[in-house]
């Protein structure tokens, strides 16, 4: 079993490509790999293609250049089967941005149920998934629920139980949070944090939120179709200016911290969290106190 999970070689992927006149680049020559369990975040402005990347990761879109490595499988090899195909795509697994385009069942645990059924496994483990699914995502009091009744947030949250029973190495959430609502949104960032935390599932998480970015480990920023950085979130956050000049905003900590250096305060900023932001500024507070 290889330690990399996914590893990405100069993969490029162009709409239209077979129509020149037509034709849109939209990833551009991406290296990158991902670890088994690592948290990723990808960031970029609107049309910066992170969402190709996100497809070509799954596999719903294949790469016109490059080559895409899964669990040690070649996937742009010409032996490369529809077995292998189905194969990867129950190890890498998706959450769109709609919660509403997701659900296949009219009851939570119907839908949750789908995949497991579809590998032909045995009624008693698919019991058995369903229900551990439910409970890793805090949704197993809404088993016998409408599908149709429930939140937004709480549709995202069936929508990962389906793919948690699958049981996949990692789960791409492809702005999964963008059409909820705050408690929505705070459901679902808690349950890729357990996934990520209790499971071992790499989580690739695809958003606009700044905020969101920086819980991860490492974070991949896509500008132009391109890989423009590669690191971790105070690594990322702390080039605020080329952030910017790409479209991109910073955690509001950063952009704090920022507006006190240019009034003449020392201040670091790569603080990411409100503690971290606060320990930095309670010296200069002390400071004007004794003053």
């Amino acid at each position: 079993m290889s330690e990399q999970l996914i590893v990405c070689e100069h993969l490029a992927y162009t709409y239209n490509a077979d129509t020149p006149r037509d034709a849109v680049p939209a990833v551009r020559d991406i290296s990158f790999s991902v670890a088994r369990g690592e948290y990723i975040a990808v960031l970029g402005h609107n049309g910066s293609g992170k969402s190709t990347l996100a497809k070509l990761l799954n596999l719903i879109l294949e790469p016109t250049a490059g080559r895409l490595t899964v669990d040690g499988v070649d996937t742009t090899s010409p032996d490369f089967s529809e077995d292998d195909l189905f194969e990867v795509r129950r190890k890498v697994g998706m959450v769109f941005q709609n919660p509403d385009n997701q659900l296949v069942a009219t009851v939570v645990e119907e839908d949750v149920a789908f995949g497991p059924e579809n590998l032909g496994l045995p009624r008693a483990e698919i019991r058995r998934r369903v229900d551990d699914a439910l409970r890793e995502v805090d949704m197993s009091e809404y088993a016998l629920h409408a599908t149709h009744k429930l939140s937004g947030g709480q549709k995202q949250r069936v929508a990962i139980a389906g793919m948690i029973a699958m049981k996949p190495d990692c789960i791409i959430f492809d702005e999964s949070t963008a059409m909820l609502d705050p408690r929505g949104r705070h459901e679902v960032l808690d349950a890729m944090e357990r996934l990520h935390r209790d499971e071992g599932i790499a989580v690739i998480h695809i958003t606009h939120y700044m905020e969101e970015a920086a819980r991860a480990d490492r974070i991949l920023v896509i500008n132009e179709g391109k890989l423009a950085m590669d690191g971790t979130p105070k690594e990322v956050f702390s080039q605020a200016e080329t952030l910017r000049g790409w479209g991109l905003e910073v955690p509001q900590t950063v952009e704090l911290l920022m507006a006190l250096r240019e009034a003449g305060f020392d201040l670091p900023i790569d603080c990411l969290t409100s503690d971290e932001c606060v320990a930095a500024l309670l010296p200069h507070l002390a400071g004007e106190a004794d003053a």
